[in-house]
């Protein structure tokens, strides 16, 4: 997969794990509607709302982001997220290579605690997303109540 060493890409990813950043999200997508190229199309502050509101439903593209929610009264967590969206009216061959590319896409981006595969707005909830967080970070203090 070409281009994921590009220094915008990586600056973007830097950022977002970043505590000194306000940023918190990026997307890459596709630069074309044939070949491997990704390009960086887009980053931001204001977290997976935000993200979940620049996918594209004729696309496939890769979102990346930093999530921080409240463990207890107490604590904070940041974790990181990559997402995997595939658009309902994205081609069936682009569809079908995602599951090839993205691997290259979590090498990159290998810093992540959980992978969420989208096909659906409803799909990045960030509600369900934080569920899911805290069942894999493993400890939860919040007595199982998400």
């Amino acid at each position: 997969m070409s281009n994921l060493d590009s220094p915008d890409i990586l600056a973007a990813y830097d950022s977002v794990r970043s505590d000194k950043d306000a940023t918190n999200w990026l997307l890459l997508s596709y630069s074309g509607a044939v070949g491997d190229k990704l390009v960086l199309s887009g980053t931001g502050t204001g977290g997976l709302e935000e993200l979940t509101s620049k996918l594209d439903d004729g696309q496939a593209q890769y979102g990346y982001a930093r999530i921080e929610y409240a463990n207890d009264t107490e604590s904070k967590r940041v974790k990181f997220i990559l997402i995997v969206w595939i658009g309902e009216n994205t081609k069936v061959m682009r569809k079908a290579r995602v599951s090839i590319e993205s691997g290259t896409v979590k090498s990159v981006m290998s810093h992540h605690s959980i992978q969420v595969d989208a096909r659906d707005r409803g799909d990045l909830d960030e509600k369900d997303v934080v569920a899911r967080l805290r069942k894999a970070g493993g400890a939860d203090y919040n007595g199982g109540r998400g």
